[in-house]
């Protein structure tokens, strides 16, 4: 693998992303979603001042909903990172154009890891900045500031990141449209294994308490989501939630601690081993 033709790639993945307007249509899709959040954020917290809320209470009601939008503009952003990743080496097959790039003196591995660099940088950029701007406009408006902001986008982007490899690698060898649907089914299929999962341990269901485990060693999503939880949440939810007992660990939206070093650890050799797939299957591929 040439990493000069790497970077040239990931150069050449990003121009193409901003000639064909998608970083507009991106951006603006977060202004108008961010200042819907604004809106009701606003009008919750005047309501509730009016009402005579006070601050702690406010405060773990704006966490509740800043997780809520966060779990809501993950599936936004799986989607986007599939149907984004999902064409890139596909296009490139069904026009033709691998062929020309095949005549140059570049490997194939090196077209697949050029595009996951330049896809990569643009998702993460859109998870983090997109993030930042949600939880600025949701702190200035009620002065509410998650704990570990940093925490939760990292793991926010890290998901991405995930989504984005797997609908790149099954682009090596499916259509685009059919390896983006693969992915997104995928990521909602982790989301429901992980709830199922923790369901079923909280109660003394053991045949299935194990399944959520095994599917985030499978496909990961759902354990770096834990992530973004615990990132977003005051520790007083965390203590009160705890002292419920079992049940707790029942809530999709509660998570006591972030994923493990170990987990994230995998996390980051499954990135590199699906890389290595798409690779491996792009290279045997006949085109």
């Amino acid at each position: 693998m040439n990493l000069r033709i790497v970077l040239v790639v990931a150069q050449l993945t990003l121009r193409e992303i901003v000639r064909r307007r998608i970083l507009w249509v991106l951006a603006g899709l977060s202004v108008v979603s961010v200042a819907l959040v604004a809106w009701g954020v606003d009008r919750l917290v005047t309501l509730s001042r009016a009402n005579g809320i006070n601050a702690y209470e406010l405060e773990v009601g704006v966490s509740q909903i800043l997780i809520l939008i966060a779990f809501m503009f993950s599936f936004v952003l799986a989607m986007s990172a599939a149907f984004l990743a999902a064409p890139a080496i596909a296009s490139d097959v069904e026009t033709g154009t691998v062929l020309a790039m095949a005549a140059r003196p570049m490997h194939r591995a090196d077209l697949v890891v050029g595009r996951w660099v330049g896809l990569g940088i643009v998702v993460a950029a859109y998870a983090v900045g997109s993030g930042l701007l949600a939880v600025g406009v949701v702190r200035l408006i009620s002065d509410y500031a998650p704990p570990s902001t940093a925490v939760a986008l990292g793991f926010l982007a890290f998901q991405s990141i995930v989504v984005m490899t797997t609908a790149l690698a099954l682009g090596t060898r499916l259509p685009g449209i059919a390896a983006g649907a693969v992915t997104v089914v995928l990521f909602g299929l982790g989301w429901f294994t992980g709830v199922l999962g923790s369901l079923s341990s909280a109660f003394g269901v053991q045949s299935l308490a194990g399944l959520g485990d095994a599917f985030r060693v499978l496909f990961p999503t759902d354990g770096l989501w834990r992530g973004v939880i615990y990132g977003l949440e005051p520790p007083q939810v965390v203590v009160a939630t705890q002292l419920g007992g079992r049940l707790a660990a029942a809530n999709p939206f509660f998570a006591d601690s972030p994923p493990s070093l170990a987990f994230t650890a995998w996390c980051v050799v499954w990135v590199a081993l699906v890389v290595a797939l798409g690779a491996w299957l792009f290279r045997r591929r006949e085109l």
